[in-house]
């Protein structure tokens, strides 16, 4: 069996392709929980990484949970409890990985994004969409809840309202349907998506690294935190950004007339 990720680096940017097609880019009963923890260890370990481009292999972005694996659920030897254990210590560190990872994350939706697959798009910071992808929270339609933190995921990026009608109904979206509600920032044609999605990481590849992952943490701490404990970590944050070389190099670069260089020096 093939590694479920293949990652490329191109510059500041890692682009990393879901390829196991056979299987729709399945997230479960594979190695892909411990393939994406890595990438996350591995991101986090790297400081020329400043941005990552999450796609998928063939025609699905996911199929989120391997439905033929959950037939092994209806063993009576494997109780509730062990399978309570089984979604902590699987999907559920899948979900704290992408979205704790540091730096920004597109993902470059070419295809359906169904249950967990549709909650690993809003586990990215950015979500830009093929004309042909599609989105659903099925997990209704197969008897089961969101075990991976879409139920905390999906109403962030979309709204209580519509997260609740797709996980009341199970229905798709289309694409523009995502464009409507807030799903995904952009639709684009196929054969343009991934190129779009790269365009994107460069441009935000091209700031200092160190700001960015300060500002991604700043702003995953605003959803779930008051205004006064923003301010305070704002405070701490901006603090260990002014003292770093590449600001040191953008207002020297302002002052001077010219294009910044962060990796002068280094």
């Amino acid at each position: 069996m093939t590694d479920f990720l293949q990652i490329q680096q191109d510059g500041g940017v890692l682009t990393v392709t879901m390829n196991q097609p056979a299987t729709r880019n399945a997230l479960t009963g594979n190695s892909a929980v411990a393939e994406f923890v890595a990438l996350a260890e591995r991101v986090a370990r790297d400081a020329s990484v400043r941005a990552v481009v999450l796609t998928g292999a063939g025609p699905v972005f996911s199929s989120g949970g391997n439905v033929k694996d959950m037939q092994r659920f209806f063993d009576d030897a494997l109780t509730p409890a062990m399978i309570r254990d089984e979604y902590r210590h699987g999907i559920q560190r899948l979900t704290r990985a992408i979205y704790n990872l540091e730096v920004p994350a597109i993902a470059a939706v070419n295809g359906a994004a169904i249950g967990a697959g549709c909650d690993l798009t809003c586990m990215c910071d950015i979500r830009i969409a093929s004309e042909t992808a599609t989105f659903a929270e099925s997990f209704i339609k197969v008897g089961i809840v969101p075990g991976d933190g879409g139920a905390w995921l999906l109403p962030r990026v979309v709204g209580l309202s519509k997260a609740l009608e797709m996980s009341f109904t199970g229905d798709a979206l289309t694409a523009a349907e995502a464009l409507q509600c807030g799903l995904v920032s952009k639709v684009v044609p196929a054969d343009a998506l991934l190129a779009t999605a790269q365009q994107l990481a460069t441009r935000i590849a091209a700031n200092p690294g160190p700001t960015l992952r300060l500002t991604k943490r700043l702003l995953r701490e605003g959803q779930q935190n008051n205004l006064d404990n923003v301010l305070e970590l704002s405070a701490s944050a901006q603090a260990l950004a002014h003292k770093t070389a590449e600001h040191r190099e953008a207002v020297t670069a302002f002052i001077e007339k010219r294009a910044p260089d962060f990796h002068r020096g280094r």
